[in-house]
């Protein structure tokens, strides 16, 4: 029970933990051996309401609150990172831009399709040069006329190439000096001439999830493809991923809570010189400390939810989330392999695939370092 949630929050959830359980769960570890993306379970996903959570209605999406997003991601990772995966990276990275930056048009002409989860979009930020250091980007789009023309690669782009991927926001240099870049997002569609996808393949993690590498060569795009004011592309860039830090937290909080559940139950129910596990001190301990870390997380999470949802300044709250919740899915999830012993570390195993799982976290959208250094600037220190 969470003071932050109303009785709509704990029937949606219950909605969404019901669906996890019996839509996803059955499936997931064979998903995950066969680094299979299911187009099917994806559009399952849509029709139960999983993406535009909290875009309004009138663009298609479902009309609610930041936290009941969080709360579906949470519930979807505590079953499955690669679905959650799926998820966040549609919602946060490829809708939220086009309704926090987009004209009226070009809301009206891509968010309908996108929330009804017929199809995804991408979000292109990462390339080789580019990753922490967002400035690093060397794609670039040349104005001609009434278009521009796109070159360049990205890279670990989810979503980025299963086929109902409709189309990718890039982050791109758009003036031709060399000294200071101007950075600017354009909206590119998949059937775009000259735009390329591969599947990126043998991942530790996620890998029912679908990450690729693209490539733009001479991609013409319209002028109208720009999305929001030019020059204006690292400001929605790092807008874009505070929001996005809390599905990441919420992915983290909500790995934690299945592994932590999983070690609960084993705990429960393994003998070992004649008592069960959870009658040993040490193993009792391990799991306080997973219930204490889990509660810290879900309060830190919700509490930068809310702060968002009340149109409040919450970058400094979302990136503490963001961290607190990939650390403690790492340190909840090993010890529950601990708890396991050998059991733990074959395939057959859910926990196996969560403690592979977790290791993403915190990489993706800020690693826990530079956290650490946008925390330490919010607090005026470091450089």
């Amino acid at each position: 029970m969470s003071l932050f949630c109303t009785d709509d929050h704990n029937k949606w959830r219950e909605k969404v933990r019901q669906f996890a359980e019996n839509t996803i769960k059955p499936i997931a570890p064979q998903l995950d051996e066969n680094e299979a993306f299911s187009i099917e379970l994806t559009k399952k996903m849509g029709r139960n309401n999983l993406f535009g959570v909290d875009i309004p209605k009138k663009y298609g999406g479902q009309g609610l609150d930041s936290l009941s997003y969080i709360i579906a991601v949470e519930e979807l990772a505590r079953i499955d990172g690669s679905q959650a995966a799926t998820m966040c990276a549609h919602n946060s990275l490829g809708v939220a831009p086009i309704y926090l930056f987009g004209s009226e048009d070009q809301k009206q002409h891509l968010l309908p399709k996108l929330c009804s989860g017929e199809h995804l979009w991408a979000f292109g930020l990462t390339e080789e040069t580019a990753g922490s250091d967002a400035r690093g980007v060397q794609t670039t789009a040349q104005n001609d006329n009434d278009h521009w023309i796109v070159n360049g690669t990205k890279r670990y782009i989810t979503n980025g190439s299963n086929p109902l991927m409709l189309g990718i926001t890039v982050l791109a240099i758009t003036n031709n000096t060399s000294d200071k870049h101007e950075l600017s997002t354009l909206l590119i569609e998949r059937d775009s001439p000259g735009f390329e996808t591969e599947r990126m393949t043998g991942k530790m993690m996620w890998r029912a999830s679908d990450t690729a590498q693209l490539a733009f060569n001479n991609v013409k795009i319209p002028s109208h493809n720009l999305l929001g004011q030019r020059g204006k592309g690292l400001p929605q860039m790092l807008k874009t991923l505070d929001g996005g830090r809390l599905s990441i937290a919420a992915m983290g909080l909500g790995l934690a809570q299945g592994a932590f559940e999983m070690a609960l139950t084993y705990a429960n129910e393994r003998t070992q010189f004649n008592k069960k596990l959870n009658e040993f001190q040490g193993v009792s301990f391990k799991l306080a400390d997973m219930a204490m870390k889990l509660e810290l997380a879900r309060n830190t999470l919700y509490h930068a939810t809310l702060l968002k949802d009340k149109g409040l300044p919450f970058g400094k709250e979302a990136a503490m989330a963001k961290l607190y919740c990939s650390e403690i899915a790492k340190e909840v999830s090993d010890e529950a392999v601990q708890i396991f012993g050998g059991a733990g570390l074959f395939k057959s195993n859910d926990i196996e695939r969560f403690y592979r799982d977790q290791r993403i976290l915190q990489i993706g959208e800020g690693s826990s370092d530079i956290l650490r250094l946008v925390i330490a600037r919010h607090l005026g220190i470091g450089k």
